[in-house]
């Protein structure tokens, strides 16, 4: 592919993360004030029920195919072959994941008053799975991926806006929300015709699929495990302030991480492509893309978030949870490291079919995490669960590290970072000057922003970062055709 193609591959990939971002940021507020405490409450334990369903009915489908089909993606037979064994299994899932929840929802008593409600919030399921959005993603069409996905949830706002208006809406807004994240999957059912043709199947090679679709299900839920570890023992230790203080760090540690890590998916086809051909040249090269654009997104991202972290925990959730600042200021630094810790499992091992490596990797460092959060949260509360984080990625990364291909090989690293770290640096000192000069949790957190981008720009134009001018030149080049038009 192009490597205009990659750029504008990333650009709609990012695109889409960001209104993730901004969807749940906009819907917060006025759902949580309109709905009232308890009902939010029903929507939010119905979700974590559907969740461990979810986790059953997908298996390790969604990376596998992703692999599987990029490999296949240029033969239409085979295309059709392996998408059709694959949706087949991930059907056969889907079915015994809701037989679970069936007998669930029949003999759990305490979930008698939820019946509706995770029926209705379950549907998501069915929709993914039908949906087989991965053929998207294998096939590079991240440009319909974008575009669908924010019509939709612009749609969902609408239809929010129209139709919750009191305590008792809850159930539509359980609707509206199943069409926002997962309603979209039924307009891939046709879609992807222009593909292959994807149909379900009793010819699945099992052998073949079902212990890498296992594996990689077993690293999901030792990944799960390990996010969620802190977060529960910091509850049955410290109590219900602790976990929302911390909660809150967590939710914006992880709404940076996701959109930065949003890569992965952009480079996985062909990484997965070239790996199936043992073609390093082009791997390194992919391999250098992902990780320019880490560098240049991570570092900003985690300069400002540990310079104005306070400020940022106020003015998004308020004065009272000012005490979160310090552990979101430890998570900056598990951040850093998962960057670069998932550059190297999700870009140099998964599309290699190394998954093993990363499922010891990441069951080692959830182990790791749970013994350190059960000898330190007692004392140190949410800064210990924080830490606990960082150091359980920190050890993620050096082992990852370790145990790299060493056919992989990234040059003009220094060139790389010259721009990002000075335009870091520069960050941290404006938001110094910034909380020096105003004193308002949100004109600190709006003018550090602000300036801080332009600045970030500026040294990325002056220091001639070659990842940030191929995005430039394009937009240059369309204004100045423009302009000639006129």
């Amino acid at each position: 592919m192009a490597k205009s193609s990659v750029n504008s591959n990333t650009v709609f990939n990012t695109l889409k993360s960001v209104f993730g971002v901004i969807y749940p940021l906009i819907t917060f507020p006025y759902i949580s004030r309109i709905l009232m405490t308890d009902n939010v409450g029903k929507i939010n334990f119905g979700n974590s029920i559907v969740s461990y369903v979810s986790l059953i009915a997908t298996l390790g489908v969604t990376t596998y195919a992703v692999r599987e089909c990029s490999k296949v993606r240029d033969n239409r037979e085979e295309l059709s072959k392996t998408s059709s064994e694959i949706l087949s299994i991930n059907l056969m899932s889907t079915f015994v994941a809701y037989l679970a929840l069936a007998i669930v929802l029949i003999f759990a008593k305490p979930l008698e008053n939820y019946r509706i409600l995770i029926c209705i919030q379950s549907t998501s399921i069915i929709f993914v799975t039908l949906g087989a959005d991965w053929l998207n993603t294998a096939m590079e069409d991240f440009r319909f991926i974008a575009i669908r996905t924010v019509l939709m949830q612009v749609l969902s706002l609408l239809l929010m806006f129209i139709f919750i208006h009191k305590p008792e809406d809850y159930m539509l807004y359980a609707i509206i929300s199943v069409i926002a994240s997962s309603g979209v999957n039924i307009v891939n059912i046709f879609y992807r015709r222009r593909y292959c043709t994807t149909r379900f199947t009793w010819k699945m090679d099992v052998k073949k699929h079902l212990p890498h679709i296992m594996l990689l299900f077993s690293l999901i839920l030792s990944q799960t495990i390990y996010v969620n570890s802190d977060m529960t023992i910091l509850g049955l230790m410290k109590g219900d302030r602790e976990v929302g203080l911390y909660s809150t760090s967590v939710k914006i540690y992880q709404i940076v991480n996701s959109t930065i890590a949003s890569i992965a998916w952009v480079v996985m086809p062909q990484l997965s492509y070239f790996f199936s051909r043992k073609d390093y040249k082009e791997i390194n090269k992919l391999l250098k893309y992902s990780l320019n654009f880490i560098v240049i997104l991570g570092i900003p991202s985690i300069s400002g978030l540990e310079i104005i972290a306070p400020h940022l925990i106020i003015t998004i959730a308020g004065e009272a949870y000012a005490d979160a600042a310090l552990s979101l200021r430890i998570l900056g630094f598990a951040m850093l490291c998962s960057f670069f810790a998932g550059w190297v499992g999700n870009m140099t091992r998964l599309p290699a079919g190394k998954e093993g490596i990363s499922l010891k990797i990441s069951s080692v460092s959830a182990l790791l995490n749970i013994v350190l959060n059960f000898m330190l949260i007692p004392k140190w509360g949410l800064n210990a669960a924080a830490f606990t984080t960082a150091v359980s990625e920190l050890f993620g990364l050096i082992w990852g590290f370790i145990l790299i291909d060493k056919n992989i090989r990234i040059d003009g690293l220094k060139q790389m970072l010259i721009g990002p770290v000075i335009g870091g640096a520069g960050i941290i000192v404006i938001g110094e000057i910034t909380q020096v000069l105003f004193h308002k949790a949100w004109i600190v957190s709006l003018i550090t922003i602000l300036i801080s981008v332009v600045w970030y720009l500026a040294v990325m134009i002056m220091s001639k970062n070659e990842f940030f001018l191929g995005f430039v030149r394009p937009i240059v080049k369309r204004i100045q055709m423009h302009d000639s038009v006129k």
